[in-house]
């Protein structure tokens, strides 16, 4: 149970990162401050690059439950 709380809270920090990454992309194009809208682009990159991270994770380890379903 507390892995899957665990997984949820995951997910929710990585939302929370995307949406800070485009507040600070906006706000940079708005302001013209080239940096701050680059930072944003680049917190949004890693958000994404965790999201899928996670995603891959989840999949490997389905495949070794049903390995293991498979074989009792």
């Amino acid at each position: 149970m507390s892995d899957r709380i665990g997984r949820a809270k995951e997910k929710a920090r990585h939302e929370v990162d995307r949406a800070r990454g485009r507040a600070k992309e906006l706000a940079g194009r708005l302001s013209g401050d080239e940096r701050l809208e680059a930072e944003g682009r680049t917190d949004r990159a890693r958000a994404d690059l965790r999201k899928a991270w996670r995603s891959v994770r989840e999949r490997v380890r389905g495949i070794g439950d049903s390995l293991r379903k498979d074989r009792s």
